[in-house]
């Protein structure tokens, strides 16, 4: 089941949380409980891309992006993301989890987010999302612009410019 509880609270705890700018990063922490645990007795990998959000929703509170989906009545979606595990994470761990945007291009903003535990990175990811209208994908260039953000975005690292050309030769839809 989702964690609307834990949700709900960092959605409370970050409401008045200073602004960010667009790739300024969101901070926040987590501990992995029972119910996060798969029959390995760690955290389970989807489990792992539902803490992410915990850290995603915060930081589009926090760049105005939230606040101004809702006056533009859009929704934001995910497209794609790709991560790489490689710690485990145990029952009670502590964890802290940084999100920050890295960039975009025509369509898609990419956001970067990491798991800490200590010193340790557990697990990075690289999430393609996209801010959608009735008619479509909303130009990332209209919603910074919207934001008050600049409408150029940062260099995209080599690593996720090849992601984003591997990604458009992946056949799709794929054979059955």
């Amino acid at each position: 089941m989702y964690p609307f509880v834990r949700m709900a609270k960092e959605i409370w705890k970050n409401r008045r949380a200073a602004p960010l700018g667009i790739t300024e990063a969101h901070v926040s922490h987590h501990i992995c409980w029972p119910w996060d645990l798969d029959i390995w007795v760690e955290l389970n990998n989807g489990r792992t891309l539902t803490l992410y959000d915990l850290g995603r929703i915060p930081l589009a509170m926090r760049t105005g992006l939230g606040d101004l989906i809702r006056r533009h009545r859009w929704g934001i979606t995910v497209a794609g993301n790709t991560l790489r595990y490689r710690r485990r994470v145990r029952m009670f761990d502590r964890l802290e989890i940084v999100s920050r945007c890295i960039g975009w291009d025509a369509r898609f903003i990419y956001i970067e987010q990491s798991m800490w535990r200590g010193g340790d990175c557990t697990s990075h990811m690289l999430l393609r999302s996209a801010v959608t209208s009735k008619s479509g994908i909303v130009p990332p260039a209209e919603v910074l612009a919207a934001l008050g953000q600049p409408v150029q975005s940062p260099e995209l690292p080599g690593w996720v410019k090849a992601w984003i050309a591997a990604d458009a030769d992946r056949l799709w839809p794929p054979e059955r």
